[in-house]
């Protein structure tokens, strides 16, 4: 007879399944992908695919094995796992999907942008060359912009350890629908950057490290004339300059990050950073901050709002189904089976003036007639499955 998995926790249990739908999101955003490649002229080359797909591949498939596994169920293993690929995936289909949103090649907005900035009373130009006369502000921004890279490893790192899952899986559904929200704006309000709007050029700043902006200025106005069609996702930069991606990011990072108490210097210091680097490394005009900053707050609103009915929804579940057995019982439960099937007589095993000492007194009475009928059935040949855990206990 099939032992059942260990039972995770009420909470544990709605966070996964919201991780599953997570699962869905890039499913559909794979789909955009993969109808815009054959409705358009972009090609992607296949290197970049196949990493792409075998990271997402091992690291997902481990992440779901061991959540089906009946001993080794650890949740900090799924989580960590199942959402390093799911961010890879979410990674490898909307970078090239910001190329794909350049090229109707709309009327660029640089102009507006800039005078949004002024309007404000924000000058650009003051800002970079403050920075630019010092070098230790200058080298400390760029290390910020760079920020971006390591955080969103870190986030579900850091979450697991402190048991934080349900935060993981929200994170993870606010990163897919920031960036997709910032896709789809850059593509209704294309921009290349502030440096070539005001006639600046980056070269004569010598502190100054702005390899994104002339990454951008590389690569989108090829991709909006057409001569760009053919993508490597091992070299791609992404495309977005309003709403900045990276500014969402450093709220969304500090976000999730803030229920781990020891990682809050780092969050202020690195996300400061980050925010205050993006207009200098990215090129971006201030209003393209304001705007990331403000797709990242709706996006964690309709998270968190999501995370919220998923649990409901789990608790629903869990309040009709047979109360959770301790994870002694599995343990005593092969013993006794293992026992039976060799012919070695427990007795009244199961029952409640008779249980095994090592078993909890506490297991609700229903249990023991349950598991009595079990048993009963497993002598008689009949295989009644995963009979026993949370997902799948037994009919009443």
């Amino acid at each position: 007879m099939a032992l059942p998995r260990p039972a995770l926790s009420t909470e544990v249990e709605a966070a996964w399944r919201f991780l599953q739908l997570n699962w869905l999101v890039c499913a559909a955003i794979t789909a955009v992908l993969a109808l815009s490649l054959l409705v358009t002229g972009f090609s992607l080359a296949l290197p970049g695919v196949a990493v792409a797909i075998g990271y997402t591949g091992i690291y997902g498939g481990f992440a779901h094995a061991n959540a089906a596994s009946p001993k080794r169920r650890d949740p900090q293993v799924m989580f960590v796992l199942a959402a390093l690929a799911q961010i890879a995936l979410i990674a490898a289909v909307m970078t090239p999907l910001t190329y794909v949103a350049a090229a109707p090649n709309l009327p660029l907005q640089d102009a507006n942008l800039l005078a949004i900035d002024r309007a404000l009373g924000l000058d650009w130009a003051a800002y970079v060359r403050c920075v630019n006369d010092h070098p230790v502000l200058a080298a400390w921004l760029g290390y910020g912009y760079n920020m971006i890279r390591w955080q969103v490893f870190a986030v579900p790192v850091v979450l697991a350890a402190k048991g934080l899952y349900r935060r993981i899986a929200e994170f993870l559904f606010a990163f897919g629908l920031a960036l997709i929200a910032t896709t789809i704006i850059s593509a209704l309000v294309p921009a290349i950057g502030v440096y070539q709007q005001i006639g600046l050029d980056p070269a004569s700043l010598p502190n100054i490290e702005a390899g994104a902006y002339l990454e951008q200025l590389r690569d989108l106005p090829p991709t909006r004339d057409g001569t760009l069609r053919h993508l490597d996702l091992l070299g791609l930069a992404g495309i977005v300059t309003f709403p900045s991606f990276h500014a969402a990011s450093a709220v969304l990072y500090s976000w999730a990050l803030w229920g781990a108490r020891w990682m809050r210097p780092i969050v202020v210091v690195a996300n400061g950073a980050l925010l205050l680097g993006t207009p200098i490394v990215g090129g971006h005009y201030f209003i393209d901050i304001f705007a990331g900053v403000a797709v990242a707050v709706v996006a964690i609103a309709v998270s968190r709002r999501v995370g919220r009915m998923v649990a409901r929804r789990q608790a629903g579940f869990a309040a009709t189904a047979m109360p959770a057995v301790p994870a002694e019982w599995y343990q005593q439960l092969e013993s006794i089976l293992a026992r039976r099937t060799a012919g070695v007589d427990h007795g009244d095993v199961v029952g409640i003036d008779a249980a095994p000492a090592a078993i909890p007194a506490a297991v609700p009475a229903e249990w023991y007639r349950q598991l009595e009928s079990i048993l009963a059935r497993g002598a008689a040949g009949v295989d009644d499955g995963d009979v026993v855990g949370i997902d799948a206990a037994p009919t009443r």
